[in-house]
């Protein structure tokens, strides 16, 4: 495994790896593909192929919430995330609906951050009760995996999957050439506790090959 070492909490390499102008220029950029008529909704459709009807699902690392709106659409409930306020704040304006947050997700707390729903197996006895449960999935598209501070992914998968239920499945996705091997990554995944179902080439479900340069990896947290 190739060494990647920072805390949680550091910078993340979306905010130390661009310039001050990437994010606006980002938002800009999927308004444009969006105007255009472009197919922005590949990663949505998988998510939603994996999940029953009306679902709860997080967005984590939602950028400017082009796939949790389509999860919304589709008729899941939508929490969207994101350590970046411009990106957040362009969701919140492009796509009204899903709930769209300000959130590091080395330190993910959606409950301290106002959302109220149990999220870990320590409180589902609440649903029981009639309280709501954890996420049934989640989703990181648009290379999130390889923006996060370098040491961090670990900790990255272990608070997503503390939001998802136990054998909800979590879609991940990112280019091969962005200096993540995916050794370390699958390594990361078992340390994080979960179980790789399935690899993919594409959202459209292509077949893995080692000469793929685009990984999706559906993951399921045991339950």
């Amino acid at each position: 495994m190739s060494k990647r070492s920072a805390a949680p909490g550091s910078p993340t390499r979306w905010a130390t790896d661009t310039g001050p102008e990437h994010s606006q220029w980002y938002v800009d950029r999927f308004r444009q593909l969006a105007a255009e008529g472009a197919d922005l909704a590949g990663e949505a459709r998988l998510v939603d192929a994996l999940v029953p009807p009306r679902s709860r699902i997080l967005d984590a690392g939602c950028g400017t919430g082009r796939v949790g709106a389509e999860l919304a659409a589709r008729g899941h409930t939508v929490v969207g995330v994101d350590a970046d306020p411009v990106l957040v704040e362009a969701a919140r304006a492009d796509h009204p609906g899903p709930r769209w947050l300000v959130a590091d997700l080395t330190t993910l707390d959606l409950a301290a951050a106002g959302e109220p729903e149990p999220f870990d197996a320590a409180v589902l006895d609440l649903a029981a009760a009639g309280e709501p449960e954890p996420f049934d999935a989640a989703v990181l598209a648009g290379n999130v995996m390889t923006f996060v501070a370098a040491g961090t992914e670990v900790a990255v998968l272990r608070q997503v999957a503390a939001h998802v239920r136990p054998d909800g499945v979590i879609a991940i996705g990112f280019g091969t050439d962005r200096g993540y091997p995916l050794a370390d990554f699958d390594a990361h995944v078992a340390a994080a506790g979960l179980r790789r179902d399935h690899r993919f080439a594409t959202w459209d479900l292509r077949p893995w090959h080692d000469d793929a340069d685009f990984a999706v990896t559906v993951l399921r947290r045991p339950a």
